[in-house]
């Protein structure tokens, strides 16, 4: 009999700061895609998008208070320790060298990543070292190679590429598989947003969270744009 292929599941982000949005995404991909962990990985200096309004210690702090009490998900620092740009591609050489050949690695991120994934750096190389997993709204569909707008190259690419679920388990990498999701309206620049303005994000993200950016008096000024 088979061994079965342990199945390991990393979602990034720069969690600035981390709602419920975030924390029901990643526990909906682990039950119903029956990772053996999921982790989050708070980013430390994402090249490819603003930098967080916030330390990378104090993001990190609010996501392991966020995750206390959660056996299904846990926090992966290895972004933060590591310091300096933060690559995808490099975390998940470390991740591969350090799990070896024949886990399965998923990362996974939302359509707007994933649209913007040929900026990456070494972006080709990042199904060499594992499944994407892209979290889309329901009737969402891959761009076509031949669109007259986007980049044609990534389009071909994902379509070369496309996979099912059940690939996630049976092989260790190269897989892009989409997960038609209902995610939950709440994004990390609206609660800047109310911070700033004076107003409560209670029943945004988890209570301890929010007393934390309270302690610390964060996001006092108007931010418009960020992590979602």
């Amino acid at each position: 009999m088979a061994t079965k292929r342990q199945t390991i599941a990393l979602f990034g982000g720069t969690f600035d700061p981390v709602h419920f949005g975030h924390l029901r995404m990643a526990l909906e991909l682990r039950q119903a895609l029956g990772f053996d962990e999921m982790r989050l990985l708070p980013s430390h200096q994402p090249r490819h998008r603003q930098s967080p309004g916030v330390s990378s210690r104090q993001r990190s702090e609010m996501l392991a208070l966020a995750l206390a009490g959660c056996d299904e998900l846990q926090l992966d620092e290895r972004e933060l320790q590591r310091g300096g740009d933060t690559y995808t591609v490099d975390t998940l050489e470390a991740l591969r060298e350090e799990l070896g050949p024949q886990v399965s690695i998923s990362f996974c991120m939302g359509t707007d990543s994933l649209l913007t994934l040929h900026r990456w750096h070494r972006w080709q190389r990042l199904l060499e070292l594992a499944h994407l997993v892209v979290v889309t709204r329901p009737g969402w569909h891959l761009p076509e190679a031949s669109a007259a707008t986007g980049n044609a190259e990534l389009a071909k690419f994902l379509q070369q590429h496309r996979g099912t679920l059940a690939d996630l388990h049976e092989y260790a990498s190269g897989r892009l598989v989409l997960r038609e999701q209902t995610l939950l309206p709440i994004s990390a620049t609206q609660i800047r947003q109310l911070l700033a303005s004076g107003q409560s994000p209670r029943f945004l993200l988890p209570a301890t969270v929010l007393q934390y950016i309270e302690d610390h008096q964060l996001y006092t000024e108007s931010v418009a744009t960020g992590d979602p």
